[in-house]
């Protein structure tokens, strides 16, 4: 696997190659959801690329940036071990110089869930990935459906600036107890790990209740929000039912196939989880 710290020697390492290269964009904590990307992307490319940088315009709470987990050793070792060909790891300074002042902006996807709990997260997001798809030219990029929202506005971002990339979205990987699988699970103690499958089970409980004909979406938030607060250190920070396309929200059950997703705070660790549901 080569190892790529500047912008210059990559995009020289890109003219090389010029068939199909799969970039999977990481801020590194590696787990086996980053693996299922990685796995996707070289069945499908003929390269594989995989960049970490924690980037610090998308937190909004410096606390939060200084806390986010970081294991660059074993991810190195992880990624040498899926073969992968190569790896970006570019310094602060190489991705925003001291006179940086570009920002892009996605204006309508995003403005809900994550967007309103974490004001200006996503101007973050969308700058840093599309310097990454700028600099590193893949055909195919890969994320994760648990960033539910993320995902969308990626797929809106490439639609509307006209990349020619194909943005390929991967399942959910879970633990045994239906965690969702995140680098941010590494900061909960013993016990709020073991907590956490609450979320899960509060979207299961949701769809049970619409698998047996239950059409509020009032109704559904309260059996989701009742079961992750059965949870002493759960703190519901919101739970959605949107459109999984457009991610309105519903006020009532209008669409072939809605996302519910829920954000909860575990001391000082947030988790987001989903569901997507669709009606025959």
């Amino acid at each position: 696997m080569e190892i790529f710290k500047d912008i210059n020697s990559l995009k020289e390492w890109r003219k090389l190659h010029s068939n199909k290269i799969g970039l999977i964009p990481t801020m590194g904590a590696l787990h086996k959801g980053h693996l299922s990307l990685i796995r996707k992307s070289k069945q499908l490319c003929n390269q594989t690329i995989v960049s970490i940088f924690v980037n610090p315009i998308q937190f909004n709470k410096k606390k939060d940036f200084n806390s986010y987990p970081k294991s660059i050793e074993n991810d190195i070792n992880t990624l040498i071990s899926e073969k992968v060909d190569a790896l970006f790891l570019p310094t602060h300074n190489s991705m925003y110089p001291s006179k940086y002042s570009t920002f892009v902006n996605e204006e309508k996807v995003s403005l809900g869930l994550e967007g309103e709990s974490r004001p200006g997260h996503f101007k973050g997001v969308t700058t840093i990935v599309t310097k990454l798809f700028n600099i590193i030219n893949p055909t195919d990029a890969f994320f994760g459906e648990k960033d539910a929202q993320q995902l969308r506005v990626i797929q809106r971002m490439v639609i509307d600036l006209n990349f020619d990339i194909n943005i390929i979205p991967c399942p959910i990987i879970r633990e045994k107890s239906g965690l969702a699988m995140s680098s941010r699970n590494r900061n909960l103690n013993h016990a709020d790990f073991n907590n956490a499958s609450i979320i899960y089970k509060g979207l299961k409980l949701a769809e049970t209740a619409l698998n047996s004909g239950e059409k509020s979406v009032l109704n559904l938030k309260k059996f989701i929000k009742a079961k992750i607060n059965t949870v002493k250190n759960a703190d519901v920070i919101y739970v959605s039912i949107a459109n999984s396309e457009t991610l309105v929200e519903l006020n009532k059950i209008n669409s072939n196939q809605i996302l519910i997703s829920v954000a909860v705070q575990f001391g000082e660790v947030r988790l987001i989880d989903n569901i997507t549901y669709s009606f025959s």
